[in-house]
């Protein structure tokens, strides 16, 4: 009897019909390594599959693709493989004759799971598999569609600055941590230790004692250099400096943690030149980019959201066709499980967690900046006290993505006035909580609908 983990049999590469898919002259699938690839082929016609390995340099890549395209000339060939970023894709996304299907990792490895429980793994194993997903289910997956250059390198761009202020966070605890053990009075001086100021006077004085072997005057010129104007924060500051007491006088804890210190300072230093840098590049792009001024319309985003919600959405408005997309696979919209009679919603967790944060945050700072999103967010979390503060933000979020979603597909800014009229036409209980809260109501106006100050 054969075991479940057996071998999977290919379908033959033109059992399933290709719909409106150009004729493909052959499938194929790669399972990528640091060091060497491996790759089945099958072509259509033939129920015989093909196999071998690449190594992971452009020039091994480079020949395996050219040889495919002496071979079928100017018909493509279809490539599954478990990226939708990398060194692999950047390497074959530049033939015209491959059309790139990524498969999410954990998709692919579901589906090697349902031919082998056991766990059993190898990389020609996974290739297959990956062939396997390509033939059968085809129509499930969606070829590499890039978005526009300009696109493409603001994303870049923003997940590397959102890299470099996530390391700058941890350098700054790391600093934190230092000064806790040798010089703690440094975190009740300053508000924030991640500063140019703090920076520059650790690496002048790196301990309490040097700091106190200064004149006054000198330690006043400092702050003064460093943009301190408040005479009164200043004298704080250096009556604090004197009468302060050393935490150790443990030379090896002083020299040990000192040293860490000001390796913390000189990574902070480094960081905040590098995401000054990203930032004055990201500006340009965003001001060049075709729905910069229609993200930039939207309450609560600024110069860091802009960019982040240009490329949540992308320039490519046939890529989804519904707001619930977006939602789904930003992972704000919940998940709903059901068993029996037992029915249970619970938070997204497989999604991008980037895209994900992007349209979390930009609805918190939109509660500042637009009165409805304030009162929707108060009466999800007024309502039963059942929704805490981020289940209220990803609520709002949800409602967000919808109306940007129109916006995006319409090439139109937002427009605030344009919307509550909108909740008002559907009788919204939104637009009549809106009313009550703000006092500000709907009269007709020369038989227009119009908002407008309630008068006593």
């Amino acid at each position: 009897m054969p075991q479940a983990s057996s071998a999977i049999q290919p379908a033959p590469a033109d059992a399933i019909p290709a719909g409106k898919e150009p004729g493909y002259a052959a499938y194929a699938a790669i399972d990528w390594a640091d060091q060497k690839h491996f790759w089945k082929l099958q072509v259509v016609g033939s129920p015989n599959s093909e196999s071998g390995e690449i190594e992971n340099t452009p020039e091994a890549v480079d020949q395996w693709a050219m040889s495919l395209s002496a071979r079928f000339g100017e018909r493509q060939v279809a490539v599954c493989l478990e990226q939708k970023r990398g060194p692999l894709v950047y390497m074959l996304a530049k033939y015209a004759h491959l059309v790139l299907y990524p498969v999410h990792p954990q998709t692919a490895a579901q589906y090697r799971e349902t031919f082998h429980p056991s766990g059993a793994k190898s990389d020609p194993q996974d290739a297959r598999s990956l062939l396997d997903l390509l033939l059968r289910h085809r129509e499930t997956l969606q070829p590499l569609k890039p978005n526009s250059d300009e696109t493409r390198l603001l994303q870049l761009l923003v997940e590397n600055r959102r890299r470099m202020v996530d390391e700058a966070t941890r350098q700054n605890n790391r600093l934190r941590a230092s000064l806790k053990n040798y010089f703690p009075q440094v975190l009740l001086w300053f508000d924030e230790v991640n500063t140019p100021l703090v920076g520059d006077l650790l690496k002048r004085w790196p301990t309490l004692k040097a700091l106190q072997g200064n004149h006054s005057g000198t330690l006043k010129r400092f702050f003064h250099e460093h943009n301190c104007r408040s005479e009164e924060r200043i004298t704080e500051r250096i009556e604090a400096i004197r009468a302060a007491v050393p935490a150790t006088n443990d030379w090896v804890v002083l020299e040990g943690e000192s040293t860490a210190a000001l390796g913390c300072v000189a990574l902070l230093a480094t960081l905040r030149e590098q995401v000054t840098d990203l930032d004055r590049r990201i500006e340009q792009l965003v001001a060049q980019h075709k729905d910069g001024a229609l993200f930039a319309s939207l309450p609560g985003a600024g110069p860091v959201l802009i960019p982040r919600l240009i490329v949540a959405f992308g320039d490519q408005r046939d890529r989804y066709q519904s707001a619930a997309e977006v939602a789904t696979l930003s992972g704000i919209a919940p998940v709903t499980e059901k068993s029996g009679r037992t029915e249970w919603t619970h938070f997204r967790q497989a999604c991008p967690k980037f895209m994900r944060q992007t349209f979390h945050e930009f609805a918190a700072h939109s509660i500042a900046k637009s009165e409805w999103a304030r009162l929707y967010y108060d009466t999800h979390r007024d309502k039963d006290r059942k929704h805490s503060h981020h289940g209220a933000v990803r609520a709002l979020g949800f409602k967000w993505i919808r109306i940007i979603f129109r916006c995006w597909k319409e090439g139109r800014p937002y427009d605030e006035q344009i919307y509550l009229e909108s909740l008002h036409k559907r009788n919204s209980p939104l637009s009549q909580a809106f009313q009550t809260v703000t006092g500000v109501g709907w009269q007709s106006v020369a038989g227009f609908q119009k908002l407008s100050e309630k008068k006593a």
